[in-house]
C-alpha cells in the first residue's frame, strides 16, 4: 500500500521506437534527461511531486480516460510485428488506482486482441505518444 504522496511504479514493455518517443515525451513534459535510468527499480513507489513522475502519472491518467479511442487508433498489426527480443521495459510512475485501472484496461485489450501484453503497450502508447506530439504539452 502506499500513502496518498507517493506514485506506484509499474513497467510496460514496449518497442524501441516507442521507448524514445516515450523518452523525448519525458524530456519535453518534465526534463528527464537520461529516461533509461530515471526510476530506481529497486523502489516499488516515487514521491508525487517528482518531475519525471508528475509527467508520468500525467500520462497514464490521460491513457486510462482515452482508452477506448486509443485502442480505436492503436496499430496493433505494426506492434505485432516487432521482434520478441527488440521490446524493453519502460517504468511509469503513476497513482495506485490509476496503475490498477491502466493494467485492467491493458489486459482487457490483450484479451480482446487475442495477443501479449508487450503488443498492447506498444501500440496504445504508441498512439498516445502520436497525439501528444500533435499536441502541445500540458501539465
Amino acid at each position: 500500500m502506499t500513502a496518498d504522496d507517493r506514485y506506484k511504479l509499474f513497467g510496460v514493455y514496449v518497442s524501441e521506437d516507442v521507448f524514445d518517443a516515450l523518452a523525448d515525451y519525458l524530456y519535453e513534459a518534465a526534463g528527464v534527461v537520461d529516461y533509461e535510468s530515471y526510476f530506481d527499480p529497486a523502489e516499488s513507489t516515487v514521491p508525487v511531486g517528482d518531475p519525471g513522475a508528475d509527467a508520468t502519472d500525467k500520462l497514464v491518467s490521460d491513457i486510462v480516460t482515452e482508452f477506448a479511442d486509443l485502442y480505436d487508433e492503436a496499430a496493433f498489426e505494426t506492434a505485432r510485428e516487432v521482434e520478441s527480443d527488440a521490446f524493453v521495459l519502460a517504468d511509469l510512475a503513476a497513482d495506485p488506482q490509476t496503475v490498477a485501472n491502466a493494467r485492467e484496461r491493458f489486459q482487457a485489450a490483450a484479451t480482446i486482441q487475442e495477443t501479449d501484453l508487450r503488443t498492447i503497450h506498444t501500440a496504445i502508447l504508441s498512439a498516445y505518444l502520436s497525439r501528444a506530439s500533435a499536441r502541445e504539452i500540458e501539465l
